[in-house]
């Protein structure tokens, strides 16, 4: 999961911390988003919950794909989206560092 570009769609996860409360968004611009989502930028759901950790995320080169998969990744269950953490970061490492410049 190397970083790309600063205008790169993304779907990601935030997380307050392993196996805690879990955010999914999309983005054209994951560093910036996810420096928000850490600094507690908004008053949304992610900001209330603490959701501050960068658990995984997935490239795209189109935002309409990025968007049709964090809605198929929200449809999803609880199960699968821990799933999918565990696989690509099982110690629930914050990612943050891999993409911010």
């Amino acid at each position: 999961m190397a970083y790309r570009e600063d205008f790169q769609p993304a779907v990601y996860i935030m997380a307050n911390r392993r196996n805690g409360t879990l955010y999914i968004g999309v983005t054209s611009n994951l560093p910036q988003r996810a420096w928000q989502h850490r600094e507690g930028i908004g008053q949304g759901f992610a900001a209330g919950y603490g959701c501050k950790l960068l658990a995984w995320y997935e490239w795209h080169d189109d935002i309409e794909l990025a968007i049709l998969r964090e809605k198929q990744l929200k449809a999803g269950s609880r199960k699968r989206k821990l799933a999918l953490i565990e696989t690509l970061n099982p110690a629930w490492r914050d990612l943050y560092g891999d993409i911010a410049v």
